[in-house]
């Protein structure tokens, strides 16, 4: 049986935070595996805007430049496999892939990012990420002025309605039923003319994802050119719970200023960590855990 090498740091997730964290490690010569399922959650998005250097190239032109970079460092090394198991071990961690192959590590980075789960409405996987949106950073300036709605509840589609107000006065909340809204903010949303539709969408009518119109369960629709919609999410697989990392309230893993998570030695960043989602803060994070990474081997060697 083959027998791999011990790498200083096994990094899981290949996208902007894991390869942020490998080119840090990389430049100060440890040894690092990324490990990718080439799966990443903005893979439909058509654009990527809010980076500096970077805006408006698509996130796969801007991810397979980084990967180019990262590899251009003799101790990197990316493999495209699904992590299915991870513990800890006498070296560090252990971790098993879903084509049987062992990994030895002495620290484990979780760059894994998050799995929305979309609403099984017909239309919306076609348009997510592209005019079913999640972000007005990412994503508002391109729908300025449009006809948007917020398809989202209670205080979450509130503070959405304060950032998008900026950009459109041509502005609905889409509530999926009865508004949940207390009545001061249910005065402000009257006062600046945002509409409530206390619908339930059936369809998202659209072209290549592209959104033309909305249709509702009690047969009538609504045209818009863009819809932000605050879905659930959960974290992939089990490497969460096998390695014992305690979670945030928000349903992400808890680090600390360090990107450390509550289990020694394991690493955390992205949007696994970070609610904001984007690639900047993804970036920030990535080079942040690596640099810790890499000081406190540095300590413990030294």
């Amino acid at each position: 049986m083959k027998t791999n090498p011990i790498y200083d740091t096994l990094i899981i997730g290949g996208s902007f935070a894991g390869l942020s964290a490998a080119m840090a490690l990389g430049r100060t010569l440890r040894r690092v595996l990324v490990i990718d399922s080439g799966q990443p959650c903005n893979r439909q998005t058509p654009h990527s805007h809010n980076f500096l250097t970077q805006d408006g190239k698509t996130p796969a032109e801007i991810a397979e430049t980084a990967k180019q970079q990262v590899l251009a460092y003799a101790t990197v090394e990316f493999r495209e496999d699904l992590v299915t198991q991870a513990r800890s071990h006498e070296l560090g961690f252990e971790v098993k892939t879903q084509s049987g192959e062992i990994f030895l590590s002495k620290k484990l980075l979780l760059a894994f990012g998050i799995k929305d789960e979309l609403p099984n409405i017909p239309g919306f996987a076609d348009c997510w990420g592209i005019s079913v949106i999640h972000c007005p950073y990412c994503h508002g300036f391109e729908f300025r002025g449009k006809k948007t709605g917020i398809l989202a509840q209670g205080d979450r589609a509130y503070h959405l309605a304060t950032l998008v107000s900026q950009l459109t006065d041509q502005l609905q909340i889409i509530t999926s039923g009865p508004a949940d809204f207390s009545p001061e903010q249910r005065e402000k949303l009257d006062s600046t003319g945002i509409g409530i539709l206390e619908k339930q969408p059936s369809e998202i009518i659209h072209q290549n994802g592209v959104l033309t119109w909305v249709n509702f369960s009690d047969r009538t629709s609504e045209p818009f050119d863009a819809v932000y919609a605050d879905v659930p999410f959960s974290l992939p697989g089990k490497l969460v719970e096998q390695l014992g990392c305690k979670l945030a309230n928000t349903g992400r893993i808890q680090v600390d200023q360090f990107q450390q998570t509550s289990a020694p030695g394991v690493y955390a960043a992205g949007d696994c960590v970070n609610p904001l989602r984007s690639v900047a803060a993804s970036v920030a994070a990535g080079n942040l855990a690596g640099a810790m990474i890499n000081h406190f081997l540095a300590v413990e060697q030294f």
